[in-house]
């Protein structure tokens, strides 16, 4: 069988060599021509998985070594008999350690103590969760709004999203992009909700470009943190210049984020291929919540920043060049 694998997801080609005829190659090779003939894809958010790319090929397994799906035509490849699988949850200490740290810097610059300050958390799934938890930690009063989670579970621990907006002084969006069903998220957060935050200090996307309306953002008077841009790669460059962080959508880039998604995607192609091949190593995502100093110790967002703002056009290539971090807990145990 042969497998094509973006090459920037770690340990899994060698892994699978000795039973499969693997193919590692760079997002931009991953073509219909390269495709042809592969019985399975393992690729990352770059990667546009629809009838463009796959209608002439045998395709019947895709795996994306990512919490979103939106890159990936879901309908089109169940229609075609396509198993398509994720890795949720896999970097979510990384990106809790994105937003903690965003906000650890921030508290520090403004002299603000969290006790005083409410944080809403737009999306409360894996990070969302993980955020909540620091969050409540470091003292903050903590407002949750999820909507498909209120429904489940019942309203009592949510807050509806415009009394969110309107209370919280740190507001962070933690939800996938979605333009249809119950509870689309495409332009959630647009110019009238951002004018209930009229309080906020601090608003924070690290989920995905277009959940949060950005040509509104203009007439928004708190401080800006975004790693998911809506025109990305090529960021807005208003937004660019007066956002308090922007980094090139790698707030989930760490080594142990990335290496639990290989170990995700290497269950389930073993699982659906039925290979013998050993498992790669776990890491866990689960912790006790740290503390701001270390997670400000752990990771500095300023340093990605201001490599952004000097070079934006770079924007793709500091992404795919990244240096992968260590999440807050695995960095002092190094």
């Amino acid at each position: 069988m042969k497998i094509v694998i973006d090459e920037r997801i770690p340990a899994l080609a060698h892994r699978l060599a000795p039973v499969a005829n693997v193919q590692a190659l760079p997002a931009e090779r991953i073509t219909p021509a390269t495709v042809a003939d592969a019985d399975a894809l393992v690729v990352r958010t770059r990667t546009r998985c629809d009838a463009r790319l796959l209608d002439n090929s045998r395709v019947r397994f895709i795996g994306t070594a990512t919490i979103g799906t939106d890159h990936i035509d879901l309908a089109w490849c169940a229609g075609h008999g396509i198993k398509v699988v994720n890795a949720p949850g896999c970097n979510a200490p990384a990106v809790a350690q994105w937003v903690m740290s965003t906000i650890g810097h921030f508290l520090r610059e403004k002299d603000y103590t969290p006790d005083r300050l409410t944080l809403g958390i737009v999306g409360v799934g894996h990070i969302g969760s993980l955020v909540s938890q620091w969050a409540r930690h470091w003292r903050f009063r903590v407002l949750l709004n999820d909507p498909p989670r209120a429904l489940a579970e019942g309203a009592e621990n949510f807050t509806d999203l415009d009394t969110l907006l309107s209370q919280s002084d740190i507001i962070t969006v933690h939800t996938p992009l979605t333009h249809n069903g119950p509870y689309p998220t495409y332009r959630l957060i647009d110019g009238r909700r951002l004018r209930l935050a009229s309080s906020c200090a601090l608003l924070l996307n690290a989920a995905r470009g277009g959940i949060i309306e950005e040509r509104a953002l203009g007439d928004f008077r708190g401080n800006i943190a975004i790693d998911c841009w809506e025109t990305e790669p090529v960021p807005d460059p208003d937004l660019l210049g007066r956002a308090y962080v922007a980094t090139p959508h790698i707030a989930g880039y760490s080594l142990e984020g990335k290496l639990r998604a290989s170990a995700h995607m290497l269950a389930e192609l073993k699982r659906h291929f039925s290979l013998a091949v050993p498992d790669l190593p776990a890491y866990p995502d689960s912790f006790s919540p740290a503390s701001i100093e270390e997670v400000t110790r752990s990771y500095n967002p300023m340093a990605d920043t201001a490599k952004l703002r000097g070079n934006p056009a770079d924007f793709e290539h500091l992404r795919n060049t990244y240096p992968l971090r260590h999440e807050t807990h695995y960095f002092f145990r190094q």
